[in-house]
């Protein structure tokens, strides 16, 4: 049985074995976690342009504490101080409920409501940064799998893929996830860096 790496270490093989070795170019490196229990937002500030050209974070089983709520993403230019949430702070491609077409001020990572019941419902998925320490506009990808409120859409598991990105250009250095009303019952979010060489 192979013992854990140490920090910024990954898992390399030979061909004939696996080993811990330092992180090299394209090799993702964990950051922070957070396991959310009925909080308004959860935050991560662990950006570093040093050594990181793009971002990934996974979530896992996230569920509103107000069913039917729409799950989003503001970012930050002052290190997580402030986060952009004026009504044109970003734009979208999609809308529904809250979210506008063009601008908004905040990214959908999904254009449905989710439902609330920890044990059938929510929305676990993958977010995607590329290049935020870039003077440009800083686009989000999200793929995720989700369950929506089951007294309108019963409890089939549907796909859905969303973001944007902001409207200006700017350096992001620092992101926030949040519902667009009503806190965050539970869930985990976990961040990784893209190391840059």
């Amino acid at each position: 049985r192979l013992a854990a790496g140490g920090a910024s270490t990954v898992l390399t093989s030979d061909g004939t074995d696996i080993s811990w070795g330092a992180a090299g170019g394209g090799g993702l490196v964990f950051i922070a976690t957070a396991d959310i229990s009925n909080a308004a937002t959860a935050s991560f500030t662990g950006f570093d342009a040093s050594k990181y050209d793009s971002y990934l974070f996974t979530a896992s089983n996230i569920i509103p504490a107000t069913d039917n709520k729409i799950f989003c993403l503001r970012m930050s230019v002052d290190g997580g101080t402030n986060y952009l949430s004026a009504s044109d702070s970003y734009n979208t491609s999609g809308s529904n409920g809250s979210i506008n077409k063009g601008d908004a001020a905040f990214l959908p990572l999904a254009y449905y409501g989710i439902g609330n019941v920890a044990a059938t419902e929510g929305l676990s998925g993958n977010f995607t940064l590329n290049g935020p320490q870039l003077n440009a506009r800083t686009y989000v990808t999200s793929v995720i799998q989700m369950t929506r409120d089951a007294v309108s859409f019963g409890t089939d598991i549907q796909d859905e893929a969303a973001g944007g990105g902001t409207k200006v250009a700017t350096v992001v250095n620092a992101v926030q996830f949040l519902f667009d009303s009503g806190n965050i019952t539970s869930g985990t979010i976990t961040m990784y860096g893209l190391v840059n060489a």
